[in-house]
This record gives C-alpha cells, structure tokens and sequence, in this order.
C-alpha cells in the first residue's frame, strides 16, 4: 500500500503515459486500460525520455477493453482522442465507482458535457496539458518540453478533488495552474491548437518550426488565432491580444515538434478535427461571426478526408 490514490489510465498514449509517469513518480498505483500496445506494455512497461529525468514505468495493472478491475480505482483519468464515434461515456463506466474522480486531460471545446450528464455525481476535474510529448512506438514516448497542466473543477470552480490531485502532479515533478474557470482555459489552449494542428494535416504533417518558418506561415497563423479570439470574446471569454506574441514567441524557443494531429496523420488515425477546429467554426456561425481562414482551413481539411478516403 502506498497510502496514495489508485489512479487508472484510460488511454496511455503519449499524454496518458506521460502523466501516468507522473503520478506514479509521485507514490500514486497507476493502472492503465490500452487498446493497441497491451501486450507491449505488459511486458516492457511504458518506455519515456525526457529532460525531466527517468519517467519509463511499469503500471501495477494493464488491462484491455472489457477487463473490469476488483476496485473502482480513487481517480480515472481519460486521455482518449476526441473523435466522432469515439463513445468516451461506454469507454470510462464500467471501471467509475460511486467514489471515483473522473478526470479528462483532451483537446477541444464543449467535451466535458456528455460525461458530466452521464456522471452526474461523480465530481469532474478538465484538464488541459501544455506538453510536447509523442509516441514514437508502441509502449515508447518521446518528451521533448513543458508539462504543466491547467486544470479546474468542470463546469467552474476549484474543490477539494482538485487541490488533491494538483498537489501529487506537483509531487511528480510538474507544475499545476488551478483555474476557477476552465472553459475559459480551453479557449485559451484553441489560441495555439486550432491554427497549428490543422495546419500540420493541411502540410503533411509539417512540425512547428516548418509552419513558421514558411513565408507567410506566421502570418497565417496569426489571423486564425485572432479570428480564435473573436469567438471566445463572443462566448463571453474575451483574451488579450499579446496573448498572440506569447505563443508565437513561446513556439519559436520550443523545438521542431510535430503535434498531436500531424502524428495522426502521418499514421492513418482519425484526427481531432470537430473537436479542435469544426466546433469553434460552428459556434462562430452561432454568433454570426466571419472566420475566413479557420473556415478555409476547415473545408480544405474535409476536401482530403475526402479524396483519401478518411471521412
């Protein structure tokens, strides 16, 4: 016993295995659920280099799809791409007890809700992860910069759970931005994912440095994080425009990364399309308001699901 929570890991992929180093780094027994690197990981364990030091980590259960655990674990935290089709409720209920902390660590707007009805009294803590972190084979991540992740109480509010879990990330070894208001955060987060992980899949899975570095990159990028700006000021989270030098700045320091998407991509996996890009397009039209590039980005995107048959 270690006297820390039981932690499960549904989806350890790049994040999940990330942050369950973490956790387990910090005293915490830290399960995982995996579909595709079971039997890897049941053998090698999760395999991680990173500036921070020795993170690889054999997780004290490694369970498929449709195992069940004795015991409901304290925290289940869900790292699973947000796709269509993707039904992130029959994923997570058979492992939530009355007691467990359902934790999300996902890109994108508006996914907290269906799981927050479908758990209405199990508390819900959103979490948004600021790592540059890939898979780079099955059981193996890379961690190249940041950690920190910005989380609060879903849908507004920071409590006790959240305090908990803040302080064993904090023991693991990153740092922790408790919010009262986490929707907020996730507009803020859409400031760098909705233009440069579209664009990677538009540019072949360009990395960062290649987006910015190609004449007229940067500029695009700016002008889809201002029309960003435009949606969440009209949701009522208004952002200051420096916001966008912050980013671009903070990008240009950070090494040649390929995100999340452009490894998607280059790997024939669904990508995180609506929830990324699509879901702040629509709520731009709720509002009537004009987003050219996001849109051109978004029907371009559709155009090569289409001719590549990913649609």
């Amino acid at each position: 016993m270690t006297g820390k929570p039981d932690v499960l890991i549904v989806g350890a992929g790049a994040i999940g295995g990330f942050y369950g180093a973490i956790l387990k780094k910090a005293g915490c027994t830290v399960s995982t659920v995996l579909r595709s690197d079971y039997e890897v990981v049941r053998e090698q364990g999760i395999r991680i280099t990173s500036p921070l030091g020795e993170l690889s980590f054999q997780p004290d259960h490694v369970y498929r799809e449709g195992d069940l655990p004795d015991e409901a674990p304290d925290f289940l935290v869900l790292c699973v791409k947000v796709l269509p089709g993707v039904d992130r409720v029959s994923l997570v209920a058979p492992w939530m007890g009355e007691k467990t902390r359902l934790v999300l660590i996902e890109n994108g707007l508006d996914i907290e809700r269906e799981l927050a009805d479908a758990f209405p009294d199990n508390p819900l803590i959103s979490c948004l992860a600021f790592v540059a972190a890939s898979r780079t084979d099955a059981g193996v991540i890379e961690h190249k910069a940041y950690g920190k992740l910005v989380m609060g109480r879903y849908p507004d509010g920071i409590d006790e759970n959240c305090q908990q879990l803040s302080q064993l990330f904090t023991e693991g070894g990153i740092n922790i931005d408790l919010t009262e208001q986490v929707v907020g955060e996730r507009w803020r987060k859409c400031l760098w994912n909705t233009p440069f992980n579209p664009l990677s899949v538009i540019a072949n899975g360009a990395d960062t440095r290649t987006i910015l570095e190609t004449e007229g990159g940067e500029e695009l990028i700016r002008a889809m994080m201002r029309e960003v700006m435009s949606v969440a000021a009209a949701e009522g989270y208004p952002m200051d425009e420096s916001l966008i030098d912050q980013n671009i700045k903070g990008t240009w320091k950070m090494p040649a990364y390929k995100n999340s998407m452009a490894l998607d991509y280059l790997n024939d996996r669904p990508i995180e399309r609506e929830a990324v890009l699509g879901n702040v397009v629509s709520i731009a039209r709720r509002h009537g308001i004009s987003v050219p590039h996001l849109n051109t980005v978004l029907v371009t995107l559709k155009m090569r699901a289409a001719l590549e048959g990913r649609e």
